[in-house]
């Protein structure tokens, strides 16, 4: 008890109220509608949406081109597992595309 009053004996205990009603007071003022936030926050993601689409078909489109750099050169050199190299960089890119496009179906975007 003695530390206390030491730690806080040049602070009044009126001040020490306002202090803390004048937080709370600006915690309320800054709340907003639940409702609102996610209509905002929905309304974002929808705009960036297409945005992320595009760029998911440009990753594709840059894997498409690496996978087939790898592809022709490991059937240059006569490798035997061309064949499962390739289908793995084809797959990934078909991945990649319909994924794009289905989540932009599901959603209806």
């Amino acid at each position: 008890m003695k530390t206390w009053k030491r730690r806080f004996k040049g602070i009044p205990l009126k001040a020490s109220a306002l202090c803390a009603l004048l937080a709370i007071t600006g915690f309320y003022a800054l709340a907003q509608d639940g409702n609102a936030g996610i209509q905002q926050a929905n309304t974002q993601v929808r705009g960036y949406f297409e945005s992320g689409t595009n760029l998911m078909y440009a990753i594709g489109a840059l894997v498409g081109l690496i996978g087939a750099v790898k592809v022709y050169q490991k059937w240059n050199s006569g490798d035997q597992d061309t064949s499962k190299v390739a289908a793995a960089w084809f797959g990934s890119c078909i991945f990649l595309v319909v994924v794009a496009t289905i989540i932009k179906s599901f959603f209806g975007l």
